[in-house]
């Protein structure tokens, strides 16, 4: 095997060196043929020039020997001819370990598996095994035959190789090799493929530099710039003008400058309310890769940073089906907390009664898949179900329900008979007991909005109605599921006495809403959930925009079924009474809820007057032409539905073997007439015996029915009363102090 290339280079310059002090003239011979040899072989341009410079020292000094030997001078003088042609060979030794490449051995499996020993020779076969040819196999197609890599110059060192080359073809012909082509061979990025502009070159010769390794980028940090947590925290967070002012930051797990949890601690002081959006702000991150654990101290604040949300992959119904009936502290699972946890929510209190719910949610954020995994939980904790469906047909756990008011009339109808069945329980338990001989009931009200509205025909019954349930009815083991689709004041009939009571009496859960809907802030604040925008809940996770764009062609797949990763329904926040608002995610219905009740029927409500009269009680408006004056009694809603004034009802026992007979108050006492004498000490006594016995609160119409006489005269007796703190007025309702 004859020299290689490099070999040549390099020792070439030595042989011109010794040539001429036999050789004579013949070296200059030498030195040409060495340079063309060299240009041949394509070397660059500084160890072309040095090699030539050498060959004509060298040459040079042959001659002048020769012509000292033929003319009989000291061979001494020759041999020291020979030394300016030896400096030469050094001087070109060290020009070219400035510029010939290091051709060091392949380190690639490729190069290992077809056993090449020079990364130029490795290039040089992987160009025409899949670009140029000339061999090309059945199941392969060359790129483009003939588009051979000509001038080839390698450039390498510890962290960076690259070659350089023109890609050849013959006159007439164009290349047509793109720069994914040349990275596919060479299995890199297209980024590191430089191709010549055509418009500058022949269109048969395109210069080419591909960089098979790069050099790692260096992040260029300026001096003094925060980098970890700690110093983020500190420059931007706990600074007064920061989302978490005097707040210092402790690092528990730190995964990555995406990956990391942590503990922000203010110096005995609380930290009060935190604005995410402001804190993401801070941070430089997006809100939902953020999230807030307060602690039991209020001077500590748990933080969470992610680079892949926890809850991106969900919680399967199915696999928590144990965890869906109440336990024995009134709870229920509604999902998955952010740092893994259960997330429950109340539906009763022991000792007390029902608790509320407060579910805000817009259009594709969950709330339908919540409400119905609460009628499913419900269902298998024996607590019976009066559903109100505006949106008729929207509920697929319809079913579960006892009563079911689907559609606009038909929901205004089950809101009346629930504060049928208050009523019918407050006149049978003169004291609030637990637990009741009669099952716990619910009335869920889904897009609550389209009855509590000012646009709603129903506006001021829906309103008055969902008022005294908020506020009376946990005692008598009815609870309120309330939806809307914002937490705007006007979803609920600007009516602060809802949203208050909701809240208090129970737990509330807030998912994504539509831009500029779902700010807790200003006159839609919760406490608890301060500074939460529901509209900056994303509807899809970080990156799945990229997954959309893969289209499949193959036809609609009818059995195919959404999965977690395909957009964030049922995200959100809950937020349980004396507590902050925990970021959450709502299990995920991969059966159909009403699928797992067994088949058993739906929880029944217990037989009592309200329920027997239920078809005409929910036809019966409950308040007046101009929207006041409640019914405040079952006596009074029943006459209602009846058609028949209260006045004309049949006597109705009580406990304690006391009649009472409309008009009268009094054990055994006829009715007074309604043109009766009803001076004013003689009035006074019977409100406050009538209010003290029936114990339910009255309008003064019902009680001046009741008393047989006029609205006109026991209005002032009532003031009189109630400035002796003998009775109390709430909202027109009268009752004993």
């Amino acid at each position: 095997m004859g020299p290689t290339r490099a070999q040549f280079i390099q020792y070439a310059p030595a042989a011109l060196a010794v040539v001429p002090l036999v050789a004579g003239p013949w070296s200059a011979l030498a030195a040409a043929a060495a340079g063309a040899g060299a240009w041949a072989v394509n070397v660059s341009a500084p160890v072309l020039r040095s090699l030539i410079g050498c060959g004509f020292t060298a040459t040079g000094c042959g001659i002048a020997a020769h012509e000292v030997l033929a003319a009989g001078g000291n061979p001494l003088i020759a041999l020291g001819l020979a030394v300016p042609a030896g400096a030469a060979a050094l001087a070109h030794h060290r020009n070219i370990a400035g510029h010939t490449p290091a051709l060091t051995p392949a380190t690639t499996g490729a190069g290992a598996a077809v056993g090449l020993t020079s990364q130029a020779q490795l290039i040089t076969a992987w160009w025409k095994e899949f670009i140029s040819g000339p061999t090309q196999t059945e199941d392969r197609k060359l790129i483009q035959p003939g588009a051979n890599l000509e001038h080839l110059a390698l450039e390498a060192d510890d962290d960076h190789a690259s070659f350089t080359g023109i890609i050849t073809l013959p006159q007439g012909q164009q290349v047509r090799v793109r720069a994914a082509d040349i990275a596919a061979v060479y299995q890199i990025p297209v980024s590191q493929v430089e191709l010549g502009d055509p418009k500058h070159y022949a269109p048969n010769a395109l210069p080419v530099t591909v960089h098979l390794k790069m050099p790692a980028a260096q992040p260029q940090i300026a001096a003094g710039t925060p980098t970890t947590p700690e110093e983020l925290w500190a420059a931007y967070v706990g600074v007064p003008e920061g989302a978490m002012p005097g707040t210092n930051l402790t690092v528990t797990r730190y995964d990555g400058p995406l990956d990391w949890e942590g503990i922000a601690t203010r110096d005995r002081r609380a930290i009060g309310t935190v604005n995410l959006q402001d804190l993401a702000g801070n941070l430089d991150l997006e809100t939902i890769q953020i999230a807030l654990a307060p602690g039991d101290k209020p001077s500590q604040m748990g933080i969470r940073v992610m680079r892949e949300h926890a809850l991106m992959h969900g919680t399967m119904l199915s696999s928590v089906v144990d965890e869906l009936s109440m336990d024995s502290r009134g709870y229920v699972r509604a999902g998955t907390y952010v740092d893994g946890r259960a997330a429950l929510l109340p539906l009763a209190q022991p000792g007390s009664g029902a608790r509320h719910l407060y579910l805000v949610g817009g259009s594709r954020s969950g709330k339908s898949g919540l409400l119905e995994q609460i009628l499913l939980s419900a269902h298998r904790s024996g607590i019976a179900v009066v559903l109100a469906s505006p949106q008729a047909g929207t509920i697929a756990g319809a079913s579960l329900s006892a009563y079911l008011g689907d559609g606009l009339d038909e929901a205004m109808g089950a809101l009346r008979l629930a504060y049928a069945m208050m009523l019918d329980r407050e006149a049978r338990y003169r004291s609030p007991a637990f637990p009741f001989t009669d099952p716990l009931a619910l009335l869920v009200i889904d897009e609550a909005h389209m009855l509590l509205s000012a646009s709603s025909p129903y506006h001021l019954e829906a309103k008055a109605i969902v008022e005294q349930l908020t506020r009376r009815s946990l005692k008598r083991g009815i609870g309120v599921v309330l939806a809307t689709q914002t937490p705007l004041a006007e979803d609920l009939g600007n009516s602060t006495v809802i949203r208050s009571q909701l809240l208090i009496g129970g737990g509330a859960v807030f998912l994504r809403c539509a831009k500029g809907q779902g700010s807790l802030v200003g006159a839609n604040a919760v406490e608890g959930a301060e500074g939460i925008d529901l509209s900056m809940i994303p509807s899809q996770w970080p990156g799945q925009y990229a997954k959309v764009s893969d289209r499949d062609m193959s036809g609609l797949a009818t059995e195919a079924a959404a999965a977690p990763e395909d957009g964030t329904f049922g995200l959100g926040y809950l937020l349980t009474p004396g507590s902050q608002a925990v970021q959450f995610r709502s299990l995920h219905l991969d059966v159909a809820p009403v699928s797992l009740a067994g088949g058993e029927p739906p929880v029944g409500i217990e037989d009592c007057d309200a329920w027997r009269e239920r078809d005409a009680v929910a036809q019966t408006p409950m308040v007046d032409k101009r929207g006041k004056n409640l019914i405040g009694s079952l006596a009074d809603l029943l006459a209602a539905a009846e058609g028949a004034p209260s006045s004309q009802e049949a006597p109705h026992h009580h406990p304690g073997g006391l009649q009472v007979i409309a008009g009268s108050s009094r054990p055994g006492a006829p009715g007074v007439a309604a043109g009766a004498p009803d001076g004013q000490e003689l009035i006074k006594p019977r409100i406050l015996e009538l209010l003290r016995e029936q114990s339910i609160p009255m309008t003064a119409e019902t009680i001046a029915r009741k008393l047989g006489t006029s609205a006109k005269n026991i209005k002032p007796r009532l003031s009189e009363l109630k400035k002796r703190d003998e009775v109390t007025n709430e909202n027109g309702l009268w009752r004993a102090a």
